[in-house]
């Protein structure tokens, strides 16, 4: 059974933010997989399709490891089957990149998930672009996006799909677009 995780904040404030892109991929993913959701526990929501769980922990970005390691537990899930989606500021708007472990580059989702379970797990990286200084960092992934921002990352949900298919043992095979 696979676990996929998108990570964002729950709340309507939240919902369009560049750190929830996560949870935007998520949602498309939980439609197109024909999902139904299985629970609220687990401090997440939890759907299921076939073989994939699709988990939203609604703990917060800087929490998400609690949620996730109750569902790997639950399930006995391995960590070759956990396929995280964040957002990565290290990417241009638009721009995907699946990698297995590493470092969390600084995202506090990541270093949850690593804290509680290991960083030895798939991640899918969706670019959400840079803020021109570090000091703005924080109020940049907690702003919404532009439309037509939005409109260019929601296009490479299917290639996230097919990638999420594509699983092994190897990385997935996908085009790395942008806008």
């Amino acid at each position: 059974m696979k676990l996929i995780v998108g990570l964002g904040n729950p709340g309507v404030k939240y919902e369009k933010n560049r750190h929830n892109i996560g949870f935007l991929a998520l949602d498309y993913l939980i439609d197109e997989f024909n999902s139904s959701k299985i629970s609220s526990k687990f401090k997440g929501e939890l759907y299921k399709a076939g073989d994939y769980l699709f988990l939203k922990p609604l703990t917060f970005m800087n929490l998400s490891g609690e949620s996730v390691r109750l569902v790997k537990d639950f399930y006995k899930t391995d960590n070759d089957e956990i396929i995280v989606i964040h957002d990565d500021i290290d990417l241009n708007i638009g721009a995907l990149k699946f990698k297995k472990g590493g470092s969390s580059g600084g995202h506090n989702g990541l270093k949850s998930i690593d804290k509680h379970i290991g960083n030895d797990y798939w991640r899918v990286r969706i670019g959400v672009g840079r803020p021109e200084r570090k000091e703005q960092v924080v109020s940049y992934v907690l702003s919404d996006f532009k439309d037509d921002e939005l409109e260019c990352i929601e296009k490479n949900f299917e290639n996230i799909k097919k990638s999420i298919e594509d699983i092994k043992n190897a990385a997935p095979k996908f085009s790395k677009k942008r806008c």
